[in-house]
């Protein structure tokens, strides 16, 4: 085989492996907090195919946006504060919150 098929054969293998994400159902509340608070910033499942990026504070956003508080389903709650989301503030500063 040639190398650059031999490449492509192994990242098509790997792909569904690099698509799993760590599910916040699946985990305790404190569990996941720990999971960003160590992370800095990272992408997780919270429940079926929906996911989305969670942060430990604004340091792991971009430099325009604000940070909101993310709450996620966990194992022993259906309402867990994991950290922030990271989020472009509005004309209406109203409507961030």
């Amino acid at each position: 085989m040639r190398p650059p098929l031999l490449a492509l054969a192994l990242a098509i293998q790997a792909g569904p492996a690099l698509a799993q994400r760590p599910a916040t159902p699946e985990m305790s509340c404190g569990q996941a907090k720990a999971l960003v608070d160590r992370s800095g910033g990272l992408v997780l499942g919270t429940g079926g195919q929906t996911y989305d990026r969670f942060v430990r504070d604004r340091s792991f956003c971009e430099v325009t946006e604000i940070t909101v508080p993310a709450f996620v389903p966990a194992r022993d709650t259906p309402r867990c504060f994991v950290g922030y989301r990271c989020k472009e503030p509005s004309r209406n500063w109203l409507d961030d919150f």
